[in-house]
């Protein structure tokens, strides 16, 4: 990630959006038990790093290979299911974390 877009990401007073995201009761129990175990305020900024965890991981893949998403976009418009495609994403990352 360039400097200046960390810098930016680093900014407290980043401007916000509000979102509805539908998430099971019992996973929302655990966010709320185990946010202040990990030195979180609340569930809320702990789901937003978990979400910014993911994405940054997903950017430093799709940078390292940009072919990647021209693949994805291919197989979506052939009618392959997003499930299917992220499991086959996760199977390859578990075989090159393996390796």
């Amino acid at each position: 990630m360039k400097i200046s877009k960390l810098k930016v990401r680093l900014q407290k007073n980043r401007a916000m959006t509000t979102i509805s995201l539908r998430i099971p009761e019992d996973v929302v129990n655990d966010l709320k038990e185990i946010a202040p175990r990990l030195g979180f305020s609340g569930y809320q900024p702990l789901i937003r790093a978990y979400v910014g965890q993911g994405l940054r991981s997903d950017l430093e893949r799709l940078n390292q290979h940009p072919k990647l998403s021209h693949l994805v976009k291919s197989l979506r418009k052939h009618g392959v299911k997003d499930e299917v495609i992220a499991s086959a994403i996760a199977e390859i990352n578990d075989s090159s974390k393996a390796a």
